[in-house]
C-alpha cells in the first residue's frame, strides 16, 4: 500500500519557486554584467571575480527553474517515487558551481597576492569598484532574504540552496569592499588587500559549498532519515494503539518528501478490512505529524513478540 501526501499542489510549488528564482535570475544578470564593467573600469581583480561569481549564481539560477520544474511532475509510471530527487540533483549542481567558482576565486587571487610579495605594484583600484561593491552587498543581502524565506515556506531544499548562493555572493562582496578600501585609502603597500579579498571570500565560498552537497549526496546515495527524524516518526506509529509491534523500519529523503516503509503487527483476528482501517490510520497519523510523506506498510500478523518502549520488535 503506497500513498503521497503533498502539502502543497505540486504545481504551484513549482510556480512559486519559479517565480521567486526568476527575480533572482534578472538581478544576478544585471549585477554580473555591471560587477565586470566596474572591475574593468576600476582596475579591481576582486571586482572582476565578484561579477564571475554573480554571474555563477545566473547560471545556478536556471538550474533550479529547470529542475524544480521536473520535480513538479510528480507520480508516474516511470518514477513511482515522484521527480523529488530531480530537485535534490540541482541541489547538488549548485553546490559543484559554488566550488569551482571557490576554487577559481582562491587561484586568481594567489597569484595576485604572490606577484605582489615579488615586488610587482598592483594596480590601484577605482572608486567606481567600490561604489560597486556596496551596491552588490544590499542587493544579494535583500535577494538571499527573500529567496530563503520562499524556500523555507515551500519546503524546497534547491531554492534555499540557492538562496545561500545569492548569501556567498553578498559575502564575497563584503570581503571585496574591504579589499578596495584598504587598496584605495591605506596606500600603495596595501594594495595586495584587493586580491587577500578573493582568497578570503573562496574559503567561505568553499565551506557552504561543502555544506550543500554533503546532504545532497546523501539523499542521493538514499541515507537514512536523521536520528531525531526516525525517532519522531517510531513514536508516531509506537503511539498507534491498534499497532501491536513494527518492524523494518526504513526512512530516507526524496526531494521535500519523507519516505517511510515499515511493516506493523496487528491483531491476527482481525480481517482484511479492519487491518487496513488500521494501516491507512498509521499514514493518517504520519502525515499529521511528519508532514509531506510516501508511505508504503506492510501488514502482518501479531504472535507476541516482544517490543521495546515504542512497540518496535526485531522481528
Amino acid at each position: 500500500m503506497t500513498r503521497t501526501n503533498v502539502d502543497m499542489d505540486l504545481e504551484q510549488r513549482a510556480a512559486t519557486a519559479k517565480r521567486c528564482t526568476l527575480t533572482g535570475f534578472a538581478v544576478n544578470g544585471l549585477l554580473s554584467a555591471l560587477k565586470v564593467a566596474a572591475g574593468v573600469l576600476g582596475n579591481s581583480g576582486a571586482m572582476i571575480a565578484d561579477g564571475v561569481h554573480s554571474l555563477s549564481d545566473f547560471l545556478t539560477d536556471i538550474v533550479v527553474i529547470v529542475f524544480v520544474g521536473v520535480s513538479a511532475r510528480g507520480v508516474d509510471k516511470e518514477y513511482r517515487y515522484g521527480h523529488g530527487k530531480f530537485e535534490t540533483f540541482a541541489t547538488f549542481l549548485i553546490a559543484e558551481a559554488l566550488a569551482v567558482v571557490g576554487v577559481g576565486l582562491a587561484w586568481s587571487g594567489a597569484k595576485s597576492v604572490i606577484a605582489a610579495c615579488q615586488g610587482q605594484m598592483l594596480d590601484k583600484p577605482g572608486y567606481l569598484a567600490l561604489a560597486m561593491a556596496a551596491i552588490s552587498i544590499v542587493a544579494k543581502e535583500l535577494l538571499f532574504q527573500y529567496t530563503n524565506r520562499v524556500g523555507k515556506r515551500i519546503g524546497s531544499t534547491a531554492v534555499i540552496a540557492n538562496a545561500w548562493h545569492h548569501r556567498s555572493d553578498a559575502l564575497s562582496s563584503i570581503a571585496t569592499l574591504v579589499g578596495i578600501s584598504g587598496a584605495i585609502f591605506l596606500g600603495a603597500q596595501w594594495r595586495v588587500l584587493d586580491p587577500l579579498a578573493e582568497l578570503a571570500v573562496s574559503v567561505f565560498i568553499l565551506i557552504v559549498a561543502v555544506k550543500l552537497a554533503v546532504p545532497a549526496v546523501k539523499e542521493l546515495l538514499e541515507v537514512t532519515l536523521p536520528a531525531e527524524e526516525n525517532e519522531r516518526i517510531a513514536n508516531v506509529i509506537g503511539g498507534i494503539g491498534q499497532v501491536k509491534a513494527y518492524h523494518h523500519l526504513r526512512t530516507r529523503h526524496n526531494g521535500n518528501a519523507h519516505v517511510i516503509d515499515v511493516h506493523i503487527k496487528v491483531d491476527p483476528g482481525l480481517t482484511v478490512t479492519e487491518a487496513h482501517k488500521i494501516a491507512s490510520l498509521v499514514e493518517q497519523r504520519l502525515e499529521q505529524r511528519i508532514g509531506n510523506v510516501i508511505t508504503s506498510i506492510h501488514i502482518e500478523p501479531y504472535k507476541g513478540e516482544p517490543t521495546d518502549a515504542n512497540r518496535m520488535c526485531s522481528d
